[in-house]
């Protein structure tokens, strides 16, 4: 039952945001000279941070929550949510018997998508991702939100711990928020932990309430009112989901002694956790302009008004980014964040680089990350990633035949890559049956969408001098998929080879997407070579058989990314000896490097800004397309003149580790970062 909240203090003190405040014709925000030491420590929060100022704790033994709204192993849908199970998995096998802990803390989602279903069977957890986990009701908190009503309401989170493997979980379930269950009105490209659920809740409003029920329970064990549960000495907060933790812990705090709410003891206790912002692609931030009085209202209750007037930034040089709630005037989940949090680490440290120096990258944040960059509070970690989850696998292989049953794909590693001219070659073989088999085509991929596709068993003569290429990834701006489709028309309207090269592409996406770049690719090199067009394979959607094949036969894995903050694919496809052509951008630039295990641009322009490489080349290639034009071109004629050197390439890939435990490894500098604030 949700009752309503009431806050002590005068209603003319302590009140809500207009819920029209950031809708009038001229907004403004204008910073008062105040006394009250409370308001002018909520005021002098941003720049303390970002400076350095803060003085890191001692901590003995680092008892940290890792929290997300995805974890790769309950609910996933991109890079963020692996970090959040491997990351804390890795800590706690490398560090645990030392006495220091990672707990994941994440919903509970529960529901069906369609794609993707949660469901609480007793005390077992069956997450979205097929795995269970038993689970044990420890508390119930009652966490002040705003529902569909206009009035500021308790609703019920049920908080559950468990144990997955060596990792710690804390689940908070909510039956509103966490719903997965989509509305008639959500669209198809929301899914997972990001629907317009049954009860119109969006992602934005979803997160920001789970931000606040993360910041309930901290208060509720600090107050001693949740003894099952160990207060945190140190906070990772995974992306801008929880984007509005540190401002709960650091204004709403210090708002409640003013306000009379919450004892002086408790407040600095919380607002001295140090709060570790993992940042993994500053173009998404959380922005929710019609919905924002209401969160922050929600978030901060009847003393959003005076947070709000005293929520004053570092000073920087854009005039956007005043108010560490607001960017302009609309709500934004990273803002707060990235204005307060103690540190803020991104996903390598190239792309650290890069959003600190360039707008087209760093957006609304650029200035501030570089002021957190000289003062060395913001750091760029490689995202780790566990070898042992591919690297080839004999039982995943086995698996992959007997799912297709025409193919023998076979297992191979860095010394044995003759076995993948083999795969090669069984691969030729699944896509002509493909092509020439209707009714197999709807039984292994009947959900995937093709193009043309053609039967080339026979006509291709030599496997070994046909270089295979590949990309999977999503069919979405950022990829680059128009790069890729404007470089290889170029390859082949100025070369001709005795073995065209043979392109897979394809993945989840937009169909219109698909129709205007890669059917229309397939389409246009016709008409320069129809030889050559019988050997471009592309396809929509996505099975995880057919992406796992189409690796294990590739020759290399094309990435011409606009952006790539870390990148997983590219360790993927090393891992399995396809050597990645990319863009030198984010990660991409921290993780392959030229000639040795992959190809990559001598320049990259953000938009039409050269960022990476030297003037002169940057001057003479002009945009991105030119350069990943002649890098696709140096990887074709590099396999063609010089064949034992791509072995070579391709035996240092597969022998390279991206795990997060490796000696000087990532979980390392995570361990340094959370126990002294230093890497």
């Amino acid at each position: 039952m949700n009752n309503n909240v009431a806050i002590k203090g005068s209603d003319a003190q302590y009140k809500f945001l207009d819920k029209d405040f950031n809708k009038k014709k001229k907004f403004s925000i204008i910073y008062s000279v105040c006394n009250n030491p409370h308001l002018k420590e909520i005021q002098n929060i941003s720049r303390s941070q970002c400076l350095g100022r803060f003085s890191w704790p001692e901590i003995d033994k680092i008892n940290t929550w890792m929290v997300s709204a995805e974890t790769g192993t309950f609910m996933k849908w991109g890079g963020l949510g692996m970090i959040a199970s491997e990351l804390p998995e890795a800590f706690n096998k490398t560090f645990g018997t030392q006495g220091h802990r990672c707990t994941v803390v994440t919903p509970m989602y529960l529901g069906n998508t369609g794609k993707k279903k949660a469901e609480l069977n007793g005390d077992i957890y069956l997450g979205a991702e097929g795995k269970s986990i038993k689970v044990k009701k420890v508390k119930t908190i009652h966490v002040p939100f705003f529902g569909n009503r206009a009035v500021l309401s308790r609703f019920a989170v049920n908080v559950y711990t468990a144990k997955f493997d060596n990792t710690d979980y804390i689940f908070l379930e909510s039956d509103r928020f966490f719903s997965i269950n989509p509305s008639s009105k959500n669209v198809s490209a929301q899914d997972g932990c990001y629907v317009l659920n049954e009860f119109n809740v969006n992602e934005v409003e979803r997160f920001a309430f789970f931000s606040k029920a993360v910041y309930e329970l901290l208060e509720t064990i600090a107050c001693k009112n949740c003894r099952e549960i160990a207060l945190p000495n140190v906070i990772l907060a995974n992306d801008w989901h929880v984007g509005a933790l540190s401002g709960l812990t650091k204004y709403f705090t210090l708002a409640q002694i003013d306000a009379g709410i919450l004892d002086e003891k408790i407040v600095r206790q919380l607002k001295n956790i140090p709060i570790i912002h993992i940042a993994h692609h500053f173009g998404y931030q959380g922005w929710d302009y019609d919905n924002t009085s209401k969160i922050l209202n929600s978030l901060y209750e009847n003393l959003a008004t005076t947070v709000f007037k005293n929520a004053k930034t570092v000073k920087n040089s854009n005039p956007r980014a005043v108010n560490s709630l607001v960017i302009s005037d609309c709500y934004n989940q990273a803002a707060c964040n990235v204005f307060t949090a103690d540190r803020i680490v991104t996903v390598s440290k190239n792309y650290m680089e890069e959003v600190s120096k360039e707008l087209e990258l760093g957006l609304d944040f650029r200035d501030v990350l570089k002021i957190r960059k000289d003062h060395r509070n913001f750091y760029g970690i490689v995202n780790g990633y566990d070898k042992k989850l591919i690297a080839p696998l004999k039982d995943k292989i086995e698996a992959i035949n007997a799912y297709f049953k025409t193919t023998d794909f076979k297992y191979f590693d860095a010394e044995h890559l003759d076995v993948k001219l083999h795969n090669k070659q069984e691969f030729i073989k699944l896509i002509s049956k493909i092509a020439k088999d209707k009714a197999y085509k709807e039984e292994v991929i009947p959900l995937i969408d093709i193009y043309k596709f053609a039967d080339i068993e026979k006509s291709v003569q030599n496997v070994a001098k046909t270089p295979v290429f590949c990309m999977t990834s999503r069919l979405v701006e950022q990829k680059g998929y128009d790069i890729a489709a404007k470089a290889i028309l170029n390859v082949l309207e100025n070369h001709t080879y005795r073995e065209y090269p043979i392109f897979v592409l394809g993945g989840a996406g937009d169909k219109d997407y698909f129709k205007q770049l890669l059917e229309k690719l397939k389409d246009e090199v016709a008409k320069v070579s129809p030889i050559a067009a019988k050997r471009i394979f592309v396809f929509r959607g996505y099975k995880d058989e057919f992406a796992y094949a189409i690796q294990l036969a590739a020759d290399f894995y094309m990435m011409p990314s606009r952006f790539e903050p870390c990148g997983l694919t590219q360790m993927e496809a090393m891992a399995k000896g396809a050597l990645p052509v990319a863009t030198s951008t984010g990660g991409l630039v921290d993780t392959i490097e030229d000639g040795v295990d992959g190809f990559r641009t001598e320049v990259f322009f953000a938009k039409k800004q050269h960022v990476y490489g030297n003037n002169i080349t940057a001057r003479r290639v002009k945009n991105n397309s030119n350069a990943y034009t002649e890098t696709l071109n140096h990887a074709i004629n590099t396999f063609f003149a010089k064949p034992e050197k791509i072995k070579r390439m391709q035996a240092a890939a597969m022998r390279k580790d991206f795990s997060w435990d490796i000696e000087g490894g990532s979980v390392y500098k995570y361990f340094n970062l959370l126990k002294t604030g230093q890497l």
